[in-house]
């Protein structure tokens, strides 16, 4: 297919930049667009050639390699992706999130005003958990979006964002938030084996690990039409444990989980702690199988405690996105299921690149209702 066969269709106007960082996600969405805008040449991709350079005092820079004029540009990036590395002043180093949200302004800058729009899908939004003060500290997640939309950017868009409050920062501008439910209910029906009559004998109970994940397990209740419960985090205010306030107690409050299979909510995984402490709860409760679905496994602590609790039948499974980076090890352990988002993602795109309503792919309520169905 000729280059002017592109240009004179809508989608000759979409071009992705995929940085380092998102890689994997980015060519998987590629070719789900392909199959979307019906493209059998295997030699085409809507991804644009660029070079990302690491400079060894720590600099870094971006160079766009072909044409951006008046194209509809998506610049992808994972900021929770820590397994990139580059040498600094001749020590292995890898790229934190701030390094990752700068390359982000770089490809901006080297876009130089000549796309026609400009769009940021950050999965895993950067500086997402310090999106509000409490005291005189940094407002990083409000920061990072005010200057996006200084620097001339027409959309943002991310997934399931700790606080989707954050949005009003940049009132003007557009900001989308996505879920994955949808996704992570069809894959764990699915691989679970769960039938639609244990659905109707209400089988599940839905797990809120705290009050600020009661919002989602309550959708998660409605759609699946299963019971729910909640455990009261307790912190101590007055101790600071590596830059958090530990946790003292955690109690349950729901309905009686004995010989119930259970699902715990929440956005993230990070160290697990909380996870972990509910799962023996549920347990010595009587529970009978303990599975949890979050947006991101971040891992901060290493999985082993996870191996620990799995082999002792403490944790079931943990279904999880492939939004974020997660090593190649965890993803072949048996109790980890990822769950692929790359076609959502190209499907958002092709609306957005198309001005089509988002309306009906925010909405995941029907979605999941016929998953159940099925």
């Amino acid at each position: 297919m000729s280059e002017e066969f592109f240009s004179e269709t809508p989608y000759g106007e979409l071009g992705l930049i995929v940085l380092k960082s998102c890689w994997k996600l980015g060519n998987e969405a590629d070719q789900e667009l392909k199959k979307q805008f019906n493209i059998d040449d295997p030699d085409f991709s809507f991804i644009i050639d660029i070079s990302e350079v690491r400079f060894s005092n720590g600099e870094g820079k971006i160079t766009i390699n072909e044409s951006v004029r008046g194209k509809d540009i998506f610049i992808l990036a994972d900021i929770g992706n820590y397994g990139l590395t580059y040498k600094m002043y001749g020590m292995e180093t890898r790229i934190g999130p701030d390094e990752h949200f700068s390359d982000i302004k770089r490809v901006i800058s080297a876009i130089n005003g000549k796309a026609k729009r400009i769009n940021v899908i950050m999965p895993l939004m950067y500086g997402s958990r310090q999106h509000r003060r409490k005291a005189r500290e940094s407002l990083d997640n409000a920061m990072a979006l005010l200057e996006l939309e200084e620097m001339g950017v027409n959309g943002i868009f991310t997934f399931d964002v700790h606080d989707p409050n954050v949005q009003n920062a940049i009132p003007l501008l557009s900001f989308e938030n996505i879920y994955p439910t949808a996704e992570i209910v069809k894959d764990f029906l699915k691989n679970e084996k769960i039938s639609q009559e244990e659905l109707e004998e209400k089988n599940i109970i839905i797990i809120s690990p705290d009050t600020g994940a009661m919002a989602r397990a309550v959708y998660y209740s409605n759609v699946l039409k299963q019971d729910i419960g909640i455990f009261y985090k307790r912190r101590d205010y007055s101790r600071i444990v590596d830059g958090k306030n530990p946790i003292v107690e955690h109690r349950y409050i729901g309905k009686d989980v004995k010989d119930k299979d259970i699902l715990i909510v929440d956005d993230m995984i990070a160290s697990g702690e909380s996870v972990l402490d509910i799962c023996v709860q549920l347990k010595e409760q009587g529970a009978r199988r303990v599975y949890c679905a979050v947006s991101f496994s971040l891992f901060t602590e290493g999985p082993d405690k996870f191996d620990k609790f799995y082999e002792e039948g403490l944790l079931d499974a943990v279904y999880s996105t492939n939004l974020t980076y997660v090593p190649e090890y965890i993803k072949e352990k048996k109790w980890y299921k990822q769950v692929n988002m790359s076609r959502l993602l190209s499907t958002f795109i092709h609306h957005i690149n198309l001005d089509i309503s988002l309306s009906a792919l925010l909405d995941k309520t029907r979605g999941i209702k016929r998953i159940v169905k099925k």
